[in-house]
This record gives C-alpha cells, sequence and structure tokens, in this order.
C-alpha cells in the first residue's frame, strides 16, 4: 500500500476552515451542515483530504477517483451523508497548475438545488448492490437501500427490502 504522506505534494491542498459549513450529530450519526443559503448548481467546497494509492484500501469514509486512488476526505466534507433525495454532488476535474505538466484530480461537492441556510448537505452514494446497506434516509422516494438506483433490482437475494 502506497498511502501519500500529509507533506506529499500530491496531498490536497490544507484544508481551510469554510465558516459557513457545520458538522452537527443527526439521527444517523454526524453530518455537515450549511450555514448558508447555497444557489443550484453553486460550488459547495473542495473536498480535500488523504490521497491513498491503494486499490484494496477501503473505509467508511473514502471514495475512489476513478483512478486507482482514493481520497479519504478530511471534515467537515468526511460527514456527507446519503439520501435517496440528495441535494448535493460530487465533480470532478482533472487541473493542471500553472507550470505543472501533469493534471491534479480535484473533488468538489456541487449543490444540485437550492439549499436552504441551516440545512443537511447530501449526495447518493451510488455504491454498487454487492455493498448496499439498509438505507435510513427517511425521505418519501427512499430505496430501501443505499445502493445506485440502476443495481436497485440487482441486489443479492440475501437482501430482502427493508
Amino acid at each position: 500500500m502506497r498511502t501519500v504522506a500529509a507533506d506529499d505534494e500530491q496531498r490536497s491542498r490544507p484544508p481551510a476552515r469554510d465558516k459557513h459549513l457545520h458538522v452537527r450529530s443527526t439521527r444517523t450519526g454526524r453530518g455537515i451542515f450549511t450555514g448558508r443559503h447555497l444557489q443550484p448548481w453553486q460550488i459547495v467546497g473542495e473536498i480535500l483530504g488523504r490521497l491513498v494509492d491503494d486499490p484494496d484500501y477501503s473505509s467508511s469514509y473514502c471514495f475512489e477517483l476513478g483512478d486507482d486512488r482514493c481520497l479519504e476526505p478530511d471534515p467537515p466534507f468526511r460527514f456527507l451523508n446519503h439520501s435517496c433525495s440528495p441535494n448535493c454532488r460530487f465533480q470532478w476535474y482533472d487541473v493542471k497548475s500553472a507550470g505543472e505538466t501533469d493534471a491534479r484530480r480535484r473533488v468538489f461537492v456541487l449543490a444540485l438545488r437550492a439549499i436552504a441556510s441551516g440545512e443537511q448537505l447530501t449526495i447518493d452514494y451510488r455504491w454498487p448492490a454487492a455493498m448496499a446497506i439498509p438505507c435510513r434516509c427517511g425521505e418519501l422516494d427512499c430505496r430501501g437501500w443505499v445502493v445506485d438506483r440502476l443495481e436497485l433490482d440487482s441486489l443479492p437475494p440475501r437482501a430482502t427490502r427493508p
């Protein structure tokens, strides 16, 4: 396993605390809330953290970047919870900085709709059926499982709907 060290140049920039984002308790653990109104498609913030270069690495918070690496996010975005009706999504870009020849993958959180101050920020985890767990998002259109909507019919037979 190759973990990119904190002082490695590939590490995301040091986390800048966004005074408008707050981690608070929720009924499912901790979640992230906004302290300001957000417009649709507005960038909420960049997800910073430790890059891990190991295809077998796993944790409760990391996510794959699509290039054999994963990102172990720093707070506050470490606490983005799943919802079957999310108000945010990930968007990543390969960005070249001035004077660099190689692009660096950067991950942002975008608002999908207008989000009121005090509202919890959520995303759709879109997990594969093999990783599905019961969902507790409480949305009216909850799928019952934390799983990609397109894989809902592919749930293993052992998975009975909650």
